[in-house]
């Protein structure tokens, strides 16, 4: 929370314009005044300056395994809500993210998630669930990437996975897409500890998983490979402290 505060503090003078650019861009749903890379880049640029004025750096290791091609998705560990600031620091095309419906009108998620077309997703509703995955699956196959975070939650225990729901790589398989491992280190330190110490978080992306290589196989399976491999790019990233071939 105090490294929130820090952001906010050291970028007061900025924020009323950005937030006026944003609430614009959030009522343009479609995207007849800001294309797509337009929003993207202004919100890369929001987040270059957050984590900067938040005294964070990003190491991003691994960009080359993000496919060439558009329509993929990414599926990361989850440890905060500082976990999009990295994708949005270090991914250099634009990505839409499925969000749990209770931040649905949490002040400037709310517009963040508007500009991004972010999908929200009540996992008490089945039928609102699966409508989501369809549109989802329907969105990739156009071309649009995605991040899901396959915990469902966050993590509560630092740099420690939770199991990966299988149900959450149903929009993969049904789109046929590469499917892209992340793991990220040390994101919880940035909000969820009362720091303001500069602090380098971590963001490992591996290698993508594409049809061939899963298909036939059930979605708890490639959740349970997809944890894996990011369970032990964690392992040797804390362990070397240095790039790897995952």
């Amino acid at each position: 929370m105090k490294r929130i505060i820090l952001m906010v503090l050291r970028l007061l003078v900025h924020i009323p314009g950005w937030f006026y650019k944003m609430c614009k861009m959030a009522k343009d749903t479609e995207d007849k005044t800001y294309d797509a890379m337009e929003r993207y880049r202004f919100l890369q640029m929001l987040t270059l300056r957050a984590n900067r004025a938040g005294r964070v750096h990003v190491e991003c290791y691994g960009h080359e395994n993000l496919p060439k091609e558009d329509g993929f998705i990414v599926f990361p560990n989850h440890q905060g809500l500082f976990d999009g600031l990295i994708f949005l620091e270090t991914m250099d095309r634009p990505f839409s993210i499925v969000m749990k419906k209770e931040v649905e009108n949490v002040i400037l998620i709310r517009q963040v998630r508007e500009v991004m077309h972010a999908k929200l997703m009540d996992r008490d509703d089945l039928r609102q669930s699966m409508g989501v995955i369809r549109e989802m699956t329907k969105e990739v196959k156009e071309g649009r990437n995605y991040i899901i975070f396959a915990e469902g939650t966050r993590s509560r225990n630092g740099n420690e996975l939770l199991e990966f729901k299988g149900g959450a790589f149903k929009s993969a398989t049904n789109a046929r897409c590469p499917i892209v491992p992340a793991a990220i280190i040390d994101s919880y330190k940035a909000f969820d500890t009362n720091s303001i110490k500069p602090l380098t978080v971590q963001v490992h992306y591996l290698k993508p998983l594409y049809y061939d290589d899963y298909k036939g196989m059930k979605t708890q399976e490639i959740a349970h490979l997809v944890q894996e491999r990011i369970q032990k790019a964690i392992e040797v990233a804390m362990s070397t402290g240095g790039e790897q071939d995952v």
